[in-house]
C-alpha cells in the first residue's frame, strides 16, 4: 500500500488499528461481514456486541488477517500502526501476531498444547519475538499468574493444561496473550467461562494493562454490563452489518435502534423477575446426603447434602474449581462418590452409572454448556433426538420419528429441521436440540450445566423462557449449575453456594442474595457487574479504602 493510501485509511491520526470497508464472504458467496469500519487509538477499547452470527468474532480474527475455514476476506483495508497487514507476507504476519496484536479466545481448552507445561507456552511468545530472556519471561508470567488470582502462582505454570480447571485455563490464556505486552488485544468473550469473582479480577487486570501500556482492545462479548467496565465505545452488529456505534454511556442509556434497546432491556430483566413458587410441589425427588467425591487423592466434593423437590429449580453457584460440575457427575453416576448416599424418590441410587437400571438412567438427564461438543455433527436432528426415544422405550422407526417431531415442536423448532444437521443451526437452535434430546427420555430431573453462558442475551432469553415453560407443562425439576447470577435470580427457587467442595450457604434464592450474607456469598454478589460505566472504579475505590483502613 502506498503512503497516501495508508494516510487515507488512518486519517493521519494516532490510530493503532484502522479497518475500512471490511468484507468477508463464505466460499458459497454468502456475506458474513458487510462493509464494516473499525478504528482504535492507543489505550482505547471498542466493544463489539450483537447476536450469534452477527460477525463479531469474524471481525476480531480479521484484525489479525485470520479467516476461519470456509470464509475469506474479500475486501477492505486492515492497517496496524501505519502498516497494511494484508500486504505483508507470511513471515511479516507471524512477526506481527502476538507481538503487536494478540488474541484471547472464548475456548481455553483449544488454545493450549496438552503436551507442554503452561508456563512454557505463556513464555514462548516473548522469547520467540526476542522481547525477553527466559528468566525475564518467567518472572513476568508469574506476575500475571498472581494478578489473575491463579492458585499457587509460583508453581501453577508447571501444570499441564489438563491439570487446570476451565476457569484457570481461561486465565492462563489471558496471561499468554498479554505476555508480549501487545499494542492491541482482541478479546473474544474472555470472561464468559469465568465465575464472577474471577471475572472481576480479569477486568481489573485488563484495565490496568490498558492504562499502563497504552494497549488498545477489541472487546467481543454478549454481556453489556461487562463491556461497560472496559469499553470507551460500543459498536452494535447484526447480520454482519453495523447497526449503531456510540460512546458506552450513550449506548447503554440512550440507544438509537430498537435492537440495541432490546439488548439493554434483557440484561436488566433479572432485577424484575423471580422464580415462580407455584411450580414447586411438596415432594422431594432427589436427596443427597453427606456426599464426597475425589479424583485420585484429591477430594473435590466434601460432605455435600441437598434436596430437590418436584417442579423446583435448585442452582449451584461458585467459582471455577469449586466442585459444581463434579457434583453433577456424582448425581449421574459418572463419578461414583467415595462417601454418602443419593436417593431418587426415596429409593437409593447405585453409585456407579453402569450399576443403574435403564429406568434409573432415564429419570436424570443433562443439558451441557456447549452444544457444539454435545451434538454429533454427522447425525440429523431426527437421529439425535430419536436415539434416546428408541433406547429407553423400544419404539419403531416410525414411532421414533413421530416422537422426535413432537419434541421439536415442544422446544419451538420447525418440523422440517428434523433432517438438518447441527452445522445448519444457530447456537440457540442447537441448545434447543440439546433440551429436546434430554426431554426425549421423559426425565423427572434435568441437570443444566451452564445452559446459556455460550449464548447471546436475546437467544439466552428465549432459552430461559423455554425452560420455564417446560417446567410448568411437564412438572420438571432442574438442577442449574452456573456462574451467571442473573440467570439464578430469574429461575432458581433455592440456591446453594459452593466453595472448595462444600456448601457455605443453601437457602431460598431471595434470602441467599438479599442478605445478610455469608462472607463468600457477599463476595459473589458484589462482584456481579452492573450496567454503569463507573461500577468497576467504585469497586476499586472500596478496595483501596478497605486496605487503608
Amino acid at each position: 500500500m502506498s503512503s497516501s493510501a495508508t494516510n487515507e485509511v488512518t486519517g493521519g491520526d494516532q490510530r493503532i488499528l484502522a479497518i475500512k470497508g471490511l468484507r468477508i464472504e463464505a466460499l458459497n458467496g454468502n456475506v458474513i461481514v458487510d462493509n464494516v469500519d473499525v478504528n482504535l487509538k492507543r489505550g482505547e477499547v471498542l466493544g463489539l456486541i450483537g447476536e450469534s452470527g452477527a460477525g463479531k468474532s469474524t471481525i476480531g480474527l480479521a484484525a489479525m488477517t485470520y479467516a476461519r475455514a470456509g470464509v475469506r476476506i474479500t475486501g477492505g483495508t486492515i492497517v496496524i500502526d501505519g502498516v497494511s497487514v494484508r500486504d505483508l507476507d507470511a513471515a511479516g504476519r507471524r512477526e506481527m501476531r502476538g507481538r503487536r496484536i494478540a488474541y484471547i479466545a472464548q475456548s481455553a481448552s483449544s488454545a493450549f498444547n496438552p503436551a507442554h507445561q503452561i508456563i512454557d507456552q505463556v513464555c514462548e511468545g516473548p522469547i520467540v519475538h526476542g522481547l525477553m530472556t527466559k528468566a525475564e519471561a518467567q518472572a513476568w508470567a508469574l506476575e500475571l499468574f498472581r494478578a489473575l488470582d491463579l492458585p499457587n502462582p509460583d508453581t501453577f505454570g508447571f501444570r499441564y493444561p489438563h491439570q487446570a480447571s476451565g476457569g484457570q485455563l481461561q486465565r492462563a490464556m489471558a496471561a499468554m496473550a498479554m505476555s508480549c505486552r501487545p499494542d492491541i488485544l482482541v478479546l473474544d468473550e474472555p470472561t464468559t467461562a469465568l465465575d464472577v469473582t474471577t471475572q472481576i479480577e480479569v477486568l481489573i487486570l485488563l484495565k490496568r494493562l490498558i492504562k499502563e501500556y497504552g494497549t488498545a482492545g477489541l472487546y467481543i462479548t454478549h454481556d453489556l454490563a461487562v463491556v461497560a467496565q472496559v469499553a470507551d465505545r460500543i459498536k452494535v452488529l447484526r447480520h454482519g452489518k453495523e447497526i449503531e456505534e456510540g460512546t458506552t454511556n450513550d449506548t447503554l442509556h440512550a440507544p438509537k435502534m430498537d435492537y440495541t434497546a432490546r439488548l439493554v432491556a434483557v440484561r436488566g430483566a433479572s432485577e424484575a423477575e423471580r422464580a415462580n413458587p407455584d411450580t414447586v410441589k411438596d415432594d422431594v425427588i432427589l436427596a443427597i446426603e453427606n456426599c464426597s467425591a475425589a479424583y485420585g487423592p484429591l477430594t473435590v466434593v466434601n460432605g455435600v447434602s441437598l434436596t430437590i423437590q418436584r417442579g423446583e429449580t435448585v442452582a449451584v453457584v461458585g467459582e471455577s474449581g469449586s466442585g459444581k460440575s463434579t457434583l453433577a457427575r456424582v448425581i449421574t453416576g459418572l463419578l461414583p462418590p467415595i462417601a454418602g448416599r443419593i436417593a431418587f424418590k426415596g429409593e437409593p441410587l447405585p453409585k456407579a452409572l453402569k450399576e443403574r437400571t435403564k429406568d434409573q438412567k432415564r429419570i436424570i438427564q443433562l443439558v451441557y454448556q456447549i452444544p457444539d461438543v454435545a451434538l454429533n455433527p454427522r447425525q440429523t436432528l431426527g437421529e439425535i433426538i430419536g436415539r434416546p426415544v428408541h433406547f429407553y422405550f423400544g419404539t419403531s422407526a416410525e414411532e421414533t420419528r413421530k416422537r422426535a417431531l413432537e419434541l421439536l415442536k415442544l422446544v419451538e423448532l420447525p418440523a422440517d429441521f428434523i433432517d438438518r444437521r447441527p452445522m445448519q443451526l444457530s447456537g440457540g437452535q442447537k441448545q434447543r436440540v440439546c433440551v429436546a434430546r434430554a426431554l426425549a427420555a421423559n426425565p423427572e430431573l434435568i441437570i443444566l450445566d451452564e445452559p446459556t453462558s455460550a449464548l447471546d442475551p436475546l437467544v439466552a432469553e428465549e432459552v430461559l423462557k423455554l425452560l420455564k415453560r417446560l417446567q410448568v407443562e411437564l412438572n420438571l425439576s432442574y438442577m442449574l449449575i452456573t456462574h451467571d447470577l442473573d440467570v439464578v435470580h430469574r429461575i432458581a427457587h433455592r440456591t446453594a453456594v459452593m466453595l472448595k467442595g462444600s456448601f457455605v450457604a443453601f437457602d431460598s434464592t431471595q434470602r441467599i442474595f438479599d442478605g445478610p450474607y455469608h462472607p463468600y456469598t457477599e463476595k459473589l454478589v458484589t462482584a456481579v457487574p452492573v450496567m454503569r460505566t463507573d461500577w468497576l472504579e467504585s469497586v476499586l475505590a472500596k478496595r483501596a479504602a478497605t486496605a487503608s483502613a
